[in-house]
């Protein structure tokens, strides 16, 4: 197959005239191939040459006269040159053979057909000739085409080998599966069973990298579910694997949270591009196995397990090296609260307890609101629309408790200098006394959320505390 009418852009006459010049073998390799095929937008160009890569990438930025744009990382024997909105990176073609105890190659010069070899997937090991008298000619040793049409993850060399050889391509099957709805072959996914334990010489940062892009992809359900059945996710994600299973008392059970848990984050993945809310919906129910009770009266319970799944979060953050403060806090904060608007759908709801949601949700309060409505997960087409239909009138009354009062992350409208300055007292416990007293009173709407009014009270509460003012 010659796929010339796909190289319409400029740069690849440019590559072409520089590869014919100098005699150097050149080729388009790896996902920009596959996704030309696909017709999937790709920007990330990958050059392999039969030769230095990195002196190649010098002679196209003298010919492009864009010898700025070129980037050098001799010590992974690669260049990189930005042009317009593509990324161009070149390598010279290679062998790899590898340490028991190491990912990392021993890497030798090679030909592009050793190159492809080393590839991961089939339908990541074909490559274009860049070269005069065979431009645009699809170079498809592993039968990569056709294992796209059938949408099949396959290794191009016996699947042990590439595995056990480089681990993360474990993880890698798993997340163009999720990517691009694949199917991982049998025997490859067989073999992967086998190999799981070599992910001990791949670090917590690799691994969070595919982790993320499973969770990024268009289903991330797809990719979760092959961790969970190879038994990976016992390694990476235990509190996650955990999930999965029913137990039944006097007849009684309760849902497999594991397969709730990935429809929930499918369900958000519909409604936000938001990794770390997807994050949350992966996280928001790994408090329910420990506090998991059976009572003979009211059947399974998980009392308290946004709180303990909250508390569960750091050390997940923490061991797959994710980002701390700020990100952590986030999904932490949407775990414990993930149930508490589920309690604003009731007939009667009082507005102190909408103002609370609001405030201790603050900004974070209209990604809390796609996550719970993503935890509906019923096969009850009926059931699932009244709770959608609760979840808009909870909707309504976030957004007229916080028109009328704005406590949306609001502090107390009297400061802790004004107070000091009030009742002419020094820094000490009653400044907290009384902004706390002040905060609750406006939350319970015993004042509006004014300074006028908030002034007041103070003077009141001062006064039997003591102060003067």
């Amino acid at each position: 197959m010659n796929l010339k009418h796909k190289l319409q852009h400029p740069i690849f006459a440019t590559l072409a005239q520089v590869a014919e010049k100098h005699n150097y073998p050149t080729f388009i390799v790896g996902g920009f191939v596959r996704d030309l095929l696909l017709q999937r937008p790709n920007k990330d160009i990958d050059i392999v040459v039969e030769g230095n890569g990195i002196e190649f990438a010098k002679l196209v930025a003298d010919e492009l006269y864009d010898v700025k744009g070129l980037s050098v990382f001799k010590n992974f024997g690669t260049a990189m040159i930005k042009l317009d909105d593509l990324e161009l990176e070149f390598v010279g073609a290679r062998k790899e053979s590898y340490r028991r105890e190491s990912r990392k190659p021993i890497v030798e010069d090679g030909t592009i057909k050793e190159d492809q070899e080393r590839r991961d997937f089939t339908i990541n090991a074909m490559s274009i000739s860049l070269n005069q008298v065979d431009f645009g000619e699809l170079i498809d040793p592993f039968n990569g085409q056709k294992h796209l049409q059938e949408g099949l993850i396959i290794t191009p060399l016996p699947p042990d080998q590439t595995y056990s050889d480089d681990p993360l391509r474990m993880l890698r099957a798993m997340r163009f599966a999720s990517q691009l709805h694949f199917k991982v072959d049998d025997a490859s996914f067989e073999s992967i069973k086998k190999n799981k334990d070599r992910l001990s010489i791949v670090s917590e940062e690799r691994i969070a990298t595919e982790l993320n892009k499973i969770m990024e992809s268009p289903q991330p359900s797809v990719g979760l579910e092959l961790l969970f059945l190879s038994e990976i996710m016992k390694i990476i994600l235990p509190e996650v694997d955990a999930l999965q299973g029913v137990d039944e008392i006097d007849g009684q059970t309760h849902k497999d949270n594991f397969y709730h848990t990935i429809q929930v984050v499918d369900n958000t993945a519909e409604t936000s591009d938001n990794l770390w809310l997807r994050w949350a919906a992966l996280l928001h129910d790994i408090g329910k196995p420990p506090t998991k009770r059976f009572d003979q009266n009211v059947g399974w319970t998980f009392h308290g397990h946004e709180m303990r799944g909250a508390k569960m979060v750091p050390r997940i953050f923490k061991r797959l090296k994710l980002p701390l403060k700020d990100t952590l806090n986030y999904v932490k904060e949407l775990v414990y609260l993930s149930s508490r608007p589920a309690a604003l759908t009731k007939d009667i709801v009082s507005d102190s307890a909408v103002r609370r949601l609001l405030n201790d949700a603050g900004d974070k309060i209209d990604d809390l609101m796609l996550l719970v409505e993503a935890d509906i997960t019923s096969k009850n087409k009926e059931r699932v629309k009244r709770y959608k239909n609760n979840f808009k009138e909870v909707r309504v009354k976030l957004k007229e408790i916080e028109e009328k009062d704005q406590v949306r992350n609001f502090q107390p409208p009297v400061t802790g200098e004004e107070i000091m300055t009030t009742f002419k007292i020094k820094p000490g416990r009653e400044i907290g006394v009384l902004k706390s007293a002040i905060k609750e009173a406006i939350l319970e709407g015993e004042i509006p959320n004014e300074k006028e009014a908030a002034f007041k009270f103070m003077i009141k509460k001062g006064e039997e505390l003591g102060l003067k003012a």
